[in-house]
């Protein structure tokens, strides 16, 4: 009898509800379906059969209706409309020399790749040849100008009537200017561009309205190269003044990086990673996916060595300790590789670890931070300024939830470290790392509405919010005046 209990046992059907999770925090979250269905053969009868296959069919085979117990679900912020929370905004048709001039001399932006195959696709890049997918590019880490331009272009929020705007987008694709100009060494020569957009700007009876206050440009690459300081004894790497004209003073700049202590203007956005999805399917199927990953490795490490120079010496540290052990899983970046540049490979390596490692670089921040969060990789930092002062509009209030941050002097004791972290928590925080996607995923610019916010979404309903609150205050001040 016990036997046969048991063997009916393992039969019980059982439907658990997946919750849809909502960025508005005055909501809980809410179930698409709840069915708990204990069967018998006493109680089991031709009507019941018939009710429990077509509930089946209809819960496994349509791909919206159901998610697996192990689904996490998406971030549901356009359940209601699709410009909820997002002002109308406004694209300037800039002259061709701020931008597709830029792209046409792709030739000569960098000395050492060719960078033509990495603005084709709108700025997606090549697609890329293996199994992940269609929905999988070569995309590289400084074409976030160009990606954001894209994807507004076909944003349902978008208006062309600029008397109708809130919001105004300056398309300026400054990280192409910034690889192009940078070898310049006439300071005048190297900063001409800045000064001519700040020229155009400045004649334009909606930029004076407010000084720039509802307007924003995205910047391609990290806040530092459009930042040179007038210091002759201080060696300027190429960098252009953009971002120290006064009349972007009010300007909201989106950058990869930030710049932590005066970039009050300055908002991060997430590196381009290699996933742009067109569908919530897409999302769903991908975070299911790295959420049954198996994970046989601590910790990796994608990235290379840098030059004399207090992050070099953590970064040599991560290296040396990575390959000298069995729990790390590596992929290391030297010039005639292309390991770091394969993203099939990057992303299995990533998926085959519990953590991931993020030291800083040349500067704070990293594309791999995204490439890990991508693929369901708890990051480690070892500065607070490679994620938690830049991110804010896209990372969780709590770092513990979803990332380590570990002090540079306990980068000998990484494994320790690791291992401390109980596995409840470690399996807490890959899924909250998995809710990231996301909102940290440039949607497909051909997706008019992908069915979930992307990076793009999430930036302009905070910009929104911040004009909201710069109009006010304005309005405020003159009511005082």
């Amino acid at each position: 009898m016990a036997s046969r209990t048991k063997e009916r046992e393992k039969h019980q059907i059982q439907f658990i509800s997946t919750p849809i999770y909502s960025k508005d925090k005055e909501k809980p979250p809410y179930t698409r379906f709840v069915c708990i269905s204990t069967l018998s053969k006493k109680s089991l009868t031709v009507t019941s059969l018939l009710v429990l296959l077509f509930t089946f069919l209809y819960l496994f085979l349509s791909p919206t209706s159901f998610q697996s117990p192990y689904s996490i679900g998406l971030t549901q912020t356009q359940a209601n409309s699709t410009c909820d929370g997002i002002a109308p905004f406004y694209i300037y048709d800039l002259p061709a020399r701020f931008t597709t001039d830029l792209v046409d001399r792709c030739q000569f932006l960098n000395i050492y790749v060719d960078t033509c195959p990495h603005v084709v696709n709108q700025g997606l890049g090549q697609p890329v040849t293996s199994k992940l997918g269609p929905s999988w590019y070569g995309t590289n880490e400084f074409l976030s100008d160009m990606l954001f331009h894209a994807r507004a272009k076909k944003h349902p929020c978008r208006v062309h009537d600029i008397d109708a705007a809130k919001l105004f987008y300056v398309p300026f694709y400054a990280g192409l200017y910034a690889s192009f100009a940078f070898r310049e060494g006439n300071h005048t020569l190297r900063d001409q561009l800045a000064v001519e957009l700040v020229s155009y700007l400045s004649n334009k009876p909606t930029f004076r309205k407010h000084g720039g206050r509802d307007h924003f440009l995205v910047v391609g690459r990290t806040s530092w190269d459009f930042m040179r300081i007038s210091d002759p004894n201080i060696a300027d790497f190429g960098a252009n003044r953009l971002l120290y004209l006064p009349e972007l003073a009010d300007v909201a700049v989106l950058t990869i990086e930030r710049h932590p202590w005066e970039g009050k203007n300055q908002f991060g956005i997430p590196y381009p990673s290699y996933f742009h999805p067109k569908t919530a399917d897409e999302v769903v199927r991908w975070q299911n996916k790295v959420l049954g990953s198996k994970r046989p490795y601590l910790y990796a490490f994608v990235g290379g060595a840098r030059v004399a120079s207090e992050k070099a010496v953590v970064r040599a540290e991560i290296i040396n300790k990575c390959s000298a052990s069995k729990q790390c899983a590596q992929v290391t970046c030297k010039t005639g590789t292309i390991g770091c540049y394969d993203p099939a490979k990057v992303l299995a390596t990533l998926r085959g670890a519990q953590f991931c490692l993020q030291p800083p670089g040349l500067s704070f921040t990293r594309r791999s931070t995204f490439d890990s969060i991508l693929a369901g990789c708890i990051p480690v930092f070892f500065s607070e300024h490679s994620a938690y002062t830049q991110y804010e509009w896209y990372i969780p209030n709590e770092a513990r939830n979803w990332s380590v941050l570990l002090d540079q002097k306990k980068a000998e004791q990484i494994e320790e470290e690791l291992r401390k972290i109980p596995l409840k928590e470690v399996e807490s925080m890959r899924k909250e790392v998995v809710r990231m996607i996301p909102q940290v995923t440039y949607a497909h610019p051909d997706s008019t509405i992908p069915g979930f916010r992307d990076a793009v979404d999430i930036a302009l309903v905070q910009l929104t919010e911040r004009v909201g609150r710069a109009l006010e205050q304005e309005q405020t001040a003159v009511r005082v005046d």
